[in-house]
């Protein structure tokens, strides 16, 4: 059972892992910006623990594609982190990088330290260009996990036959297409063949 300092400090975990302050996890949810400030965490005399409701905290696991049990790990300290291999997207795209399950080849990658990714086959990419802004932005750095299966709404990086590699919001999967939401409102969304997505792995962290 977690506390009630282990459910903030989940949250608080939770917003550093989207690259967030508690305000604007809040307000990415649709909720009021207040809702994780730590004013909101006891009452006015600072005598009685104030609790985060279901609901909230639903909407917040929900806006950065987080399950139940991640946030548990964030909020119980199990979730150390680890380094994981640095590779920035234009590398992404060329070929000899990954092998054919989204897997980085090769060795010698900088690497770089994440709290709360366990991941053996975790790696990050490093974002450059607008067309996942406001989201992510130039220089931000994402974590994917190859391992973990993705499913609709989760935030997803994709690379094509044609060597495009793009982070999307995953929307409705077929047996032929995959629909692909843009996370930027100027850019178009995308659905593509199956036949054409060499791979497709889970955003599980971002940090800016």
């Amino acid at each position: 059972m977690l506390t009630h300092t282990q459910i903030w400090r989940g949250v608080d975990r939770l917003a550093e892992r989207a690259g967030l302050s508690p305000s604007a996890l809040a307000r990415l949810a649709g909720l009021d910006p207040t809702t994780f400030n730590p004013s909101k965490r006891s009452s006015a005399d600072g005598g009685k623990p104030r609790w985060p409701s279901t609901e909230s905290l639903a909407k917040a696991l929900g806006a950065v594609g987080v399950s139940f049990s991640e946030f548990a790990a964030l909020a119980s300290g199990v979730a150390g982190g680890r380094a994981v291999p640095l590779i920035g997207f234009a590398q992404a795209g060329d070929q000899g990088y990954f092998d054919d399950a989204g897997f980085p080849v090769g060795a010698g990658w900088e690497e770089v330290h994440f709290p709360g990714v366990q991941d053996d086959n975790a790696y990050a990419l490093e974002i450059s260009g607008d067309s996942m802004a406001p989201l992510y932005r130039d220089g931000d750095r994402i974590v994917v996990a190859p391992d973990a299966a993705p499913r609709r709404g989760d935030r997803v990086v994709v690379k094509t036959r044609g060597g495009e590699v793009m982070a999307k919001e995953l929307g409705r999967v077929t047996a032929k297409t995959i629909e692909l939401i843009s996370l930027n409102p100027a850019y178009d969304n995308r659905v593509l063949d199956t036949a054409d997505v060499v791979w497709m792995a889970r955003i599980v962290w971002a940090s800016q």
